[in-house]
């Protein structure tokens, strides 16, 4: 999966992972990671997620990642905001008040700019990404997060072989492998989201559930 397939789902309108409202989960567990105000919190594979927005207005820096620029303009554009354009490396950094995102490939980050942030926020990345490429993400970027971040990380567990993805099943073990390495990564809540999400039944799958986890830094 490379930047062509992103780019062509943005160019096509193909965005159903994109909401309109912010996440629940984000509102209900985002408190209890006791990230301090001020942070930075880190949104890969942001979109044009207004998560970013509810989590600016808690007080936080917020730092996306998004390889589409037409997300990241549509953003601003969405959200009436002008943000001030830089040349970075092989990407662009576009700001706004609290609001960062950086326009490019996220393995392009190194630590300079990662273990600047302490908290994360993925409800979009890991399940957006085949799997011969998420141990390659985890390592690169919560290997090289602030060493006391917390996050909070949602998943989907459903049968692989009933839809191509994505959004792809990454279920509880798999996070577990993941992330063992470098971080604790606590299931928090599991719920059945079949009947909310009909779309994903008419693509023929029989079960479906959604997974968080707190995350943070494993000691050692």
């Amino acid at each position: 999966m490379d930047a062509a397939f992103w780019h062509e789902r943005w160019r096509e309108g193909r965005t159903h992972f994109h909401q309109s409202r912010v996440t629940p989960l984000l509102a209900k567990y985002w408190p209890t990671l006791r990230v301090p105000a001020g942070s930075r919190v880190l949104v890969p594979l942001c979109g044009k997620s207004i998560d970013m927005v509810w989590l600016a207005e808690q007080g936080y820096r917020v730092l996306g990642v998004e390889l589409s620029p037409l997300a990241v303009e549509q953003f601003f554009a969405e959200q009436a905001l002008q943000p001030d354009i830089r040349q970075a490396g092989h990407g662009q950094y576009y700001r706004a008040g609290d609001i960062e995102i950086y326009c490019g490939d996220i393995f392009d980050l190194g630590a300079d700019v990662l273990s600047e942030c302490a908290g994360a926020y993925d409800r979009a990345a890991l399940v957006a990404l085949p799997a011969d490429m998420r141990a390659r993400y985890a390592r690169h970027v919560y290997g090289q997060l602030s060493e006391s971040y917390r996050g909070l990380l949602i998943t989907l567990d459903y049968e692989q072989s009933q839809m191509d993805g994505p959004p792809f099943s990454v279920r509880d073990d798999e996070v577990q492998a993941l992330y063992a390495a470098h971080s604790h990564a606590e299931l928090i809540d599991r719920r059945d989201i079949l009947d909310k999400e009909p779309k994903f039944a008419e693509r023929g799958l029989t079960q479906l559930d959604t997974l968080v986890y707190r995350l943070s830094r494993r000691a050692g």
